[in-house]
This record gives C-alpha cells, structure tokens and sequence, in this order.
C-alpha cells in the first residue's frame, strides 16, 4: 500500500497511475495463459476477417492486469476480495493502457476498502473496474 495507513486511507485517495505497453508478445501471451486459442486474440488476418483492425486483449488477460494493478498498489499482504469489470473499447498492439483508481469507500473497522478503476487507451475506456481489497487486522490498527 502507499505510505499511508488504512486508518489515514479517505475516499478519493487516488492510486499512482500505471503505464501498460499493449504489444502484441502481451496480447498473444495472455491468451495463450488463460487457453483462449479464440483466433481474434493471435491472427491479424482472422481478426481482420472479422472487421477488427488488428488482434486484441482478452477480458481474461485484462483481468489480469487489474489484479496486478491493485496489487502491485496494496502491497503482498492485502487480499483481493472482489474485483468486477466492464470492457470497453479493445486494445490494440501499439496502444498503451493507463490504469487509474481511486478510493471510493473505507470501512477501517473491516479494514477494508473499495476501489474504483479505469484502464484508458488511445480511443478511449478499455477497463471500468470496482474491487473491494481486505488489508491484514495490523494494518489497519
């Protein structure tokens, strides 16, 4: 977590932005991770069948990126107890996904608290997310 303790955590805290190259190895690699072989995921030709432009993330891997994101801010002792999202306009390789949150609410007794997430990429929201993370009984003392 930041350097601020739960007890000090206030709805609108904002997490420290994160910077995602979308390339095509991340793309591939996260669908092959997660066995969606769906051929729009690792074939340009076949996507562009399809009238999409180039290959593109998978909800699966985007997921996934979350998940890093919340961590990555909460630190290794925090538990994840919730995380739901909503794709919007795909990544492309070239893009770059910026992932951006903020506290929107703290329940310290539970010592717990609610984030809300965008993923934005060059055309516009990928990912809106919500997640609700518990932090260890120490934390928020």
């Amino acid at each position: 977590m930041s350097s601020e303790s739960l007890a000090e955590m206030t709805v609108g805290h904002t997490l420290p932005e994160l910077a995602i190259e979308i390339t095509p190895k991340l793309i591939v690699g996260g669908a092959i991770a997660s066995r969606d072989y769906q051929n729009v995921h690792h074939d340009k030709d076949a996507a562009q069948a399809l009238g999409s432009p180039d290959i593109f993330m998978n909800i699966l891997t985007t997921n996934g990126l979350v998940g890093r994101y919340i961590t990555d801010w909460a630190g290794q002792n925090a538990r994840v107890q919730k995380i739901a999202i909503r794709l919007g306009a795909p990544n492309f390789p070239g893009d770059t996904m910026r992932l951006q949150g903020e506290v929107s609410a703290v329940d310290s007794a539970a010592g717990r608290v609610e984030l809300s997430i965008r993923g934005v990429n060059r055309i516009g929201d990928h990912v809106t997310a919500t997640a609700v993370v518990e932090f260890p009984h120490r934390a928020h003392k």
